[in-house]
Formats: structure tokens, sequence, C-alpha cells
């Protein structure tokens, strides 16, 4: 894979977890009709390779928009980044799907907590800001795959 995509992909992750330290992930300052819903079941690898899924939808976007995941167990307080797939603010349903390995501690199959987020990087005085369309934090299921 070329190291380009993997570099920015790392830096949209970084970036919105750690905007999510700042903002809560399910406020959404944005229009009362966008939504992200993560999907009761995700699957998980033997090599800790999880993949998150659900449906967003958002409007008016002028900066890029990134549907994050992450997936925390047993502890609320230390969660793992999934990817984060571009989205597309056009006031339509879309499909989103994250796949990420999770290194750091294992997860196993079994309950887990989700949080999927909708944020843009929205310039403002010439720097990409943080703007939180929508949130959503949901209860699913990692079935082994």
């Amino acid at each position: 894979m070329p190291l380009r995509p993997v570099l920015a992909a790392a830096a949209v992750g970084s970036a919105a977890l750690l905007c999510a330290a700042v903002v809560p992930a399910t406020a959404a300052p944005g229009d009362p009709s966008e939504s992200v819903t993560v999907y009761s079941n995700g699957r998980l690898t033997d090599d800790g390779t999880v993949t998150l899924s659900g449906t967003y939808t958002c409007t008016d976007a002028i900066g890029p928009v990134f549907v994050s995941s992450s997936v925390s167990q047993e502890s609320p307080n230390h969660r793992h980044g999934v990817g984060g797939t571009r989205a597309v603010c056009d006031g339509v349903e879309h499909h989103w799907a994250n796949t990420g390995m999770v290194t750091s501690e294992k997860l196993k199959p079994g309950a887990a907590d989700v949080e999927a987020t909708i944020m843009e990087l929205r310039p403002q005085g010439g720097l990409p800001l943080p703007f939180f369309h929508a949130g959503r934090q949901q209860d699913v299921t990692l079935d082994k795959a």
C-alpha cells in the first residue's frame, strides 16, 4: 500500500480521536436531519482486525468529511480507533464501513461499545478545524469472522 494514503488515514484518525476528547461524539451542532448509525454487529478476526459499519446522512460541507469510528471493551476510557471513511454530504443516506487492526489490546468476540462520528475538516482562518455533523455511541456485538 502506498505510504501517502496510510499517512493521510492516520492523520485523520488521530485528529478525530483528539477532537473527540474536546467535543463529545454525541454533539451534533449541524442540521438535526444529519445522522450516523452503527449496525448492531461488527466483525473481529483472529489477528485483531475489526470491521464496523452503519449508515450516515450529512449536508452543507465545505471541507473534507469523514466517518470515524472507535471501539472499546471492558474499559470505556480506553478506545481503539477503527479506520475512517470519506463521506459525501449530499443529504442522501450512505453506507459506511471502517476496518482497522487493534494491536495494543486483544479484543474478543462479544459485547463492545462503538462510537461513530461524522467530522468535517472545515477551513477557518486558513486552518482546517474540526466540525462535528453527527455522532452516535452504541453497544454492539463483535462476531468472530
